[in-house]
């Protein structure tokens, strides 16, 4: 695929500048109530923390890691925020808007300077870094999106927990 056409693709999916959308408590609500009926009670709780403290964000995807791998990370209070941000991409996006994503496209995650890396075999065979996601769509009642994966979200050797 010409490069050209990644960047009008990237583009068009990730325009500038994005819109500002502050996580109310209606949208994390409605998401939190979405991951809980799908058992990701951890990120749930690390999302609502977050709120109570957070500047407004724009509207995101979250890249869920399920409760057993978030038990084993050693996630600080004054990293919540980085953890949060280092597993979400910078737009609402469904399951079926990342299967476009051809294999090596990269997308921005929330943290500046780190982008993920598509590895796209299919739609159960799809990865995001180092993670697959095993549960998508699971946000559907917000302008917060998420999706359940295996893993936290590597970037190079490392997470991006203590960073």
């Amino acid at each position: 695929m010409a490069p050209w056409f990644l960047f009008i693709l990237v583009s068009a999916l990730f325009p500038l500048p994005p819109q500002v959308h502050g996580l109310n408590y209606t949208d994390v609500q409605a998401a939190v109530t979405d991951m809980r009926s799908k058992s990701y009670y951890g990120f749930a709780i690390l999302l609502q923390m977050l709120n109570s403290t957070s500047q407004p964000y724009r509207s995101l995807t979250f890249l869920m890691p399920g409760d057993s791998q978030l038990s084993e990370s050693p996630i600080s209070v004054d990293h919540l925020q980085d953890f949060l941000i280092s597993h979400a991409v910078t737009t609402p996006l469904l399951f079926n808007d990342f299967l476009h994503f051809p294999t090596g496209s990269l997308i921005p995650s929330g943290v500046e300077n780190k982008m993920i890396r598509i590895n796209n075999r299919g739609r159960a065979n799809f990865f995001v870094n180092n993670a697959h996601i095993v549960t998508p769509n699971i946000c559907q009642n917000s302008y917060i999106k998420c999706h359940g994966i295996d893993t936290v979200i590597q970037y190079g050797n490392s997470s991006y927990i203590n960073s």
